[in-house]
């Protein structure tokens, strides 16, 4: 396994913090009745000039390469496929996803996003998994097998929400496979801001059609949601897990994000008295098993 840099492990740590709170934040923000694709529309709007700063602060492009008619054709394809299954499907579903069901077992359901990842290479792409990356996977699948275990009652009762956050977590993972082999030849910070320019005009469009009638202010406290939604996840984190996802090998930059999820339980808990069983505590160290496996280096040869 590749040993990670300095700057991916920050990186890495930033993103599991920020994408770890989010979850509460996320239920804080819509769970009082504020209109799901609207949040999540008002958030990438607010969060794509964040994301331009970026881009121009580190002289990163903005132009996707155009070449003849061709070539800018399918470069413009590729990256509308990228979106919908890296942005569209993914944050449509899991923000409704989150209005009904609690914030950790939400959390817990999209990030299975790794399990279907290195199933998906595996057996479709042809990477090869080591015995440590399969132990990985069989870590992190028991880890959340266990987090669920006491909810497949109430998580019966709610079917649709456990169903959009399965369908969110399985087209991302195919999102993360094709965003690995893509040919558009830019960096990922410049694919990461159209993708999310695309997908904010995508959601603005849901959310006029399907929930006009129920727009309203936002409270302070969804107002806040929204503002972190657009400083620290569109600024920051997607364009962070892009650039580990094509930076990193498969399997490691799928499971090293395992700890999202347990981040995810813990802080509904202090946030919003979501309640703590066992499990949740022995999949912590599943999770642990989990990204140790992909991501501690192996010992050093010893020198002749």
């Amino acid at each position: 396994m590749q040993r990670l840099t300095a700057q991916q492990l920050w990186l890495l740590v930033g993103l599991t913090l920020v994408w770890g709170i989010n979850w509460p934040i996320m239920k804080l923000g819509v769970g009082s009745g504020f209109p799901p694709l609207t949040f999540r529309a008002l958030s990438m709007w607010i969060g794509i000039p964040v994301l331009a700063m970026g881009l121009m602060t580190l002289k990163v492009p903005f132009v996707i390469p155009r070449g003849d008619a061709n070539q800018a054709y399918k470069h413009w394809r590729e990256l509308l496929l990228l979106a919908v299954f890296n942005m569209f499907i993914w944050h449509g579903c899991i923000i409704l996803a989150v209005t009904l069901l609690s914030s950790g077992r939400a959390a817990i359901l999209g990030y299975t996003m790794p399990i279907f990842s290195a199933i998906l290479g595996a057996t479709v792409y042809g990477d090869k998994l080591s015995a440590r990356g399969w132990l990985g996977v069989g870590s992190a699948a028991s880890g959340v097998l266990l987090l669920l275990s006491h909810e497949f009652g109430k998580l019966s009762g709610a079917p649709m929400g456990v169903l959009l956050a399965l369908i969110a977590a399985s087209t991302w993972a195919l999102g993360t496979q094709l965003l690995r082999r893509t040919s558009i030849p830019v960096a990922t910070l410049s694919i990461s801001f159209w993708m999310t320019v695309l997908t904010a005009i995508v959601m603005s469009l849901l959310a006029v059609v399907f929930e006009q009638a129920r727009w309203r202010m936002p409270s302070g406290v969804e107002l806040a949601s929204i503002l972190f939604n657009a400083v620290l996840i569109f600024g920051f984190a997607h364009a962070t897990w892009f650039y580990l996802a094509r930076s990193l090998p498969p399997i490691a930059s799928t499971l090293s994000v395992m700890m999202i999820p347990i981040l995810g339980v813990f802080s509904g808990a202090v946030w919003l008295g979501e309640k703590l069983f066992w499990q949740d505590w022995a999949a912590v160290a599943l999770m642990v098993v989990a990204i140790g496996s992909v991501l501690w280096p192996k010992k050093m040869a010893a020198a002749e």
